[in-house]
């Protein structure tokens, strides 16, 4: 299948890029929080922020690629079916 490359514009980047720094601040929380030996459901909630930051950052991706790239010249490179298969193997990938 045929890859294009990303079409995501400055404010929309500058937002992931500030949203992934926010999931860094996070993870480094948890990280210290395991080394000092924090009480366990506060490294959950840590780790669960970290979580939610990385789905939004996921949605936010996502929406872009469908409204930049399906909806747009991304759209005319594919068939229907390419681009349906493009985005569930995103979700069928194992984590």
């Amino acid at each position: 299948m045929k890859k294009v490359h990303s079409h995501i514009d400055e404010t929309t980047k500058e937002d992931i890029l500030r949203r992934l720094a926010i999931a860094k601040g996070h993870l480094d929380r948890v990280y210290k929080m395991l080394e000092g030996n924090a009480y366990c459901p506060d490294v959950i909630h840590q780790s669960r922020a970290v979580q939610a930051s990385l789905q939004r950052i996921d949605e936010i991706v996502l929406d872009n690629h469908l409204s930049n790239c399906v909806l747009g010249e991304h759209e005319k490179t594919l068939t229907k079916e390419q681009t349906t298969q493009e985005i569930m193997e995103v979700f069928r990938k194992k984590k």
